[in-house]
């Protein structure tokens, strides 16, 4: 009896976690009300378009309805007109298949290999995140049309039905970005920041006004557990200017900085004397909320020197200087709203390819997983002669579109959602839409699924992938026909489908060249550190162009590692076992270290000017070749805290001595009448190079 009530206490725990979890990530947001809305109009609409006018593949264009982009309306927009070059290319691939492949059964399986790989490959690769999505899409679900024992009129027939489905969708969805734009001019990217720049302030407001307030400090914890994944994965799959993206992608890292550590100080809960100093953060907070959704660029902060009021509470003194860097990042430029049209001709220059789609391994590795994948679902499903689960390919492609790292915690999530979304659809199957003898009756049934599973997809990456797979589940149930299916065989078959394809996913796709996070986390930091040193030493190319070409190619990796390494820390908080704290000990340091190595490059991309020497940044001679040292010691630092940090014993250098030198050189040019042009670049490279100075000592210093 002792034993049994000693381990009672332990069972409801787990529910209690779950229950605050469900509590957590579905209370609504700012914006989230609409965005549920307008995913809602665009799947329901182009529900009724299929059903009245019987256009097959109706499904598959109200999933793409449900899950297009929607940033902004420039992106959605874009999105559109990228349909016309990627479906082209993917009916030229499918009818080249067909012509040349369709005869030979071995053959055959060799194309649709090499396609799969393709698919994915392009996924991870193309520039266009798109283009390379609407390419894969359609693939993917023709791929198995082929393999059916009907007419080849009848598969041309079909292929172009596929087509014009998830065009109609596309432009359904598109369209509802437009007018609902009309009526909230914000976009979701801004609005989430201010969100986050909100939670702050009733923070620190309640710690002003000398209470604690549970209500805002329950707030800014969910959104330090939520992070900004999604934040960074919208900003990613804009149709942002580079410019814009980069100073916002900044402004996002230091937006959740600034409520982690809000949320640390909840926890801790410390007196503060300084009310003053408190209320003019909270201003400060505020204004800068304030000047970003007006699209305006927040004014400097100026920082001062008293510190001993904050001496036994640093951690707003860190929010002080994090706030700081944020009008820092955007200080200097137009206003906001400027940059973000992707109409510039550095944006129309942009490669088929990213920069590093040759290079890095990560975009050959998702590639051959996504593939094999893929290609064992193709395989099973057509030796069985079962091809009723053939949703199982299109399973393999919906989960690598929204998968956000890897984790137990989100196999369960896939498993779930596709339960739960098939168990709705059966279920409707067998008491409802026997009842139902208009299409207005099923219309009200497909809102009410549709608002439960967009609401789940608008939550955080804990739950997100939930909701989607409830979405995909139910409709690829109930769209396939343009009638009541009067046996469950169909449901069952596309059910099995989806279980089969999240089953060989977790088989191969997140097990294939993985990791845990916290040890892939530290991996791309690592990586994120010597490409810095590689960008501070400088093009290796002499021609100016290919400079710029290099230097941009470097800064769109470094970019994209930011946002891996703060993904990985998501992915860190869902992963449990012995090491858990630990882990997340590293994943706070990591994620700390981070906002400085971020700041580091934000100066270094500003002092690439004087490297290259572009117009209007041109040094002079002596102070460049000294520049050159400087940069040559600076990289060596940045190397030797990445050995430190995979564990080899490197001396870290100290370069104090070369900036000094280079300090002095430019002084005296300075004096010196001939080199009086040369003082208005020298009045702001030397402060730049003083303050990288700092923060590269100061990260060497700390690890």
């Amino acid at each position: 009896m002792a034993t049994a009530a000693q381990t009672a206490p332990r069972w409801p725990h787990p529910l209690k976690w779950v229950w605050t979890l469900l509590r957590e990530e579905l209370a609504p947001y700012p914006g989230r009300d609409f965005l549920v809305m307008r995913m809602t109009i665009a799947a329901t609409i182009v529900m009724i378009v299929n059903m009245t006018f019987r256009i097959p593949y109706g499904a598959y264009g109200a999933i793409y309805a449900l899950v297009l982009s929607r940033e902004n309306p420039e992106a959605s927009l874009k999105a559109v007109r990228t349909l016309v070059i990627s479906y082209s290319l993917a009916v030229v691939d499918v009818l080249i298949g067909a012509v040349f492949f369709s005869g030979d059964p071995l053959l055959r399986v060799l194309w649709v290999a090499a396609t799969l790989f393709v698919m994915f490959f392009s996924l991870s690769a193309l520039s266009d995140y798109t283009a390379a999505a609407r390419f894969t899409y359609l693939l993917v679900i023709t791929i198995p049309l082929w393999d059916l024992q009907i007419p080849a009129e009848l598969k041309v027939e079909d292929t172009l039905w596929a087509i014009g489905a998830i065009s109609l969708g596309s432009g359904i969805a598109a369209t509802m970005e437009v007018l609902f734009h009309k009526l909230k001019p914000w976009d979701d990217l801004t609005v989430s920041i201010a969100e986050c720049l909100e939670g702050v302030k009733t923070v620190l407001d309640s710690y002003m006004n000398g209470t604690q307030d549970k209500a805002s400090q329950q707030r800014i914890q969910r959104l330090s557990m939520l992070g900004t994944s999604r934040l960074r994965r919208n900003l990613q799959r804009s149709g942002y200017s580079p410019q814009y993206a980069e100073r916002m992608g900044a402004v996002v890292a230091y937006a959740g900085r600034l409520v982690d550590l809000a949320a640390n100080l909840t926890e801790l809960s410390p007196p503060i004397a300084n009310r003053d100093r408190l209320q003019k953060l909270s201003k400060t907070i505020e204004n800068t909320r304030q000047n970003l959704l007006n699209k305006g660029i927040p004014p400097h902060v100026h920082l001062t020197d008293e510190e001993h009021s904050l001496q036994s509470i640093p951690l707003l003194r860190e929010m002080e200087i994090t706030v700081s860097l944020i009008a820092e990042a955007l200080t200097g430029t137009q206003q906001l709203s400027a940059f973000t049209l992707s109409s510039e001709p550095a944006e129309k220059q942009k490669g088929l390819f990213v920069p590093d789609a040759f290079s890095n391994s990560d975009h050959l590795h998702f590639g051959i997983k996504g593939g094999l994948a893929a290609f064992i679902c193709y395989l099973t499903y057509n030796l069985i002669a079962w091809p009723g689960i053939s949703t199982a390919v299109t399973t393999c492609l919906l989960t690598a579109l929204t998968t956000i790292g890897s984790s137990r915690q989100k196999q369960m999530l896939r498993f779930g959602g596709a339960l739960t979304g098939g168990a709705i659809a059966m279920m409707a199957q067998v008491f409802i839409l026997p009842s139902l003898d208009s299409i207005a009756g099923f219309v009200v049934l497909f809102v009410a699924v549709t608002i439960f599973g967009a609401w789940f997809a608008t939550c955080g990456p804990r739950l997100s992938y939930f909701g989607v797979q409830v979405i995909v589940a139910f409709y690829l149930v109930n769209l396939g026909e343009f009638k009541f299916q009067t046996s469950l065989a169909v449901a069952r078959d596309r059910v099995a489908g989806i279980l089969l394809g999240l089953l060989v996913m977790w088989l191969v796709f997140d097990q294939l060249w993985g990791s845990s996070a916290v040890v892939e986390m530290k991996r791309v930091f690592n990586s994120n550190l010597r490409l810095l040193a590689q960008l501070t030493r400088g093009p290796v190319a002499k021609d100016l162009k290919a400079a710029i070409e290099e230097t941009y190619s470097l800064r769109e990796t470094i970019n994209a590692n930011f946002d891996r390494v703060r993904q990985q820390g998501d992915g860190v908080m869902l992963e449990f076992g012995s090491s858990r704290e630990r882990d997340i000990a590293m994943r706070a340091q990591l994620l700390q270290w981070q906002v400085r190595l971020q700041r580091i490059f934000l100066v270094r991309i500003a002092m690439l000017k004087y490297r290259l020497q572009l117009p209007g940044f041109e040094l002079p001679a002596q102070v460049q070749t000294i520049q050159m040292e400087y940069d040559g010691h600076q990289a060596a630092t940045l190397e030797a805290i990445a050995d430190r940090l995979e564990g080899k014993a490197t001396l870290i250098e100290n370069f104090g001595p070369s900036f000094q030198s280079m300090e002095q050189a430019a002084q005296e040019c300075c004096r010196t009448e001939a080199q009086a042009n040369a003082g208005a670049p020298l009045t702001t490279f030397i402060p730049l190079a003083g303050g990288l100075d700092c923060l590269v000592q100061s990260l060497s210093q700390e690890i």
